[in-house]
């Protein structure tokens, strides 16, 4: 069956913004991408603002309703989590987006380090209105796992552990490769998540220096 054009241009425009970010890709570019005309990005998403925002949309409403389930069925069995068990709530979520597109965790990885990197206001207010509960729901869970940290504390470790995360999955292609030719390990996007969840949860869970209690600034994850 022939794709339709909304499709065609979410496509395209995923693939450019993941490979030279949202600033960089130009309307004309995803245009000549999907094979469609200007006249067909603006009837179906009326600017570039929504256009970004949808491109998300297909991956953030498969994998925030799926991580709050996780979340909840989590404290439903440990009202006193590991900060571990916390962020293995991330996985089984994580590769459910590959049934949304090919490749789709690293897809939506990439694009989420677009949106945290560049100046996208737009994309961090378009997820805190949809799914803002849900954000504070897995916070809310990170600090029942580590009570001793302050909100300030949190908001650092937070952030340090997406930017691995990015960083990491950004790079899986590569680090597929290099750990196929040293070390003769072959690794899947799964089996990097796996190998990754125990180091962030062991960074977010360290002892706080002694000057990390300060100030409490407002927690941003995209």
């Amino acid at each position: 069956m022939a794709m339709d054009t909304k499709t065609q241009i979410l496509n395209a425009a995923e693939r450019l913004f993941a490979e030279h970010g949202f600033g960089d890709t130009s309307l004309r570019a995803i245009t000549t991408e999907a094979k469609v005309n200007l006249a067909s990005v603006n009837y179906h998403f009326g600017s570039k603002k929504q256009l970004i925002q949808e491109v998300l949309q297909r991956y953030l409403k498969v994998f925030m309703p799926q991580v709050d389930q996780q979340v909840k069925a989590l404290l439903a069995e440990h009202p006193k989590p590991g900060v571990d068990q916390v962020f293995a709530s991330l996985v089984k979520p994580l590769l459910l987006l590959n049934q949304v597109r090919p490749d789709g965790t690293a897809l939506f990885v990439r694009l989420l380090g677009r949106g945290y990197s560049e100046s996208q206001g737009h994309l961090r207010k378009y997820i805190t209105f949809h799914y803002g509960q849900m954000l504070k729901n897995f916070v809310d869970a990170v600090h029942l796992a580590v009570p001793e940290l302050s909100k300030a504390e949190l908001f650092w470790r937070l952030h340090f552990a997406i930017g691995t995360f990015v960083f990491t999955m950004a790079s899986s292609k590569a680090l597929s490769e290099i750990a196929l030719a040293d070390y003769q390990q072959q690794v899947t996007v799964e089996g990097i998540i796996h190998r990754l969840m125990p180091y962030i949860s062991a960074g977010v869970g360290a002892k706080a220096h002694a000057g990390a209690q300060q100030s409490n600034p407002v927690l941003e994850i995209a």
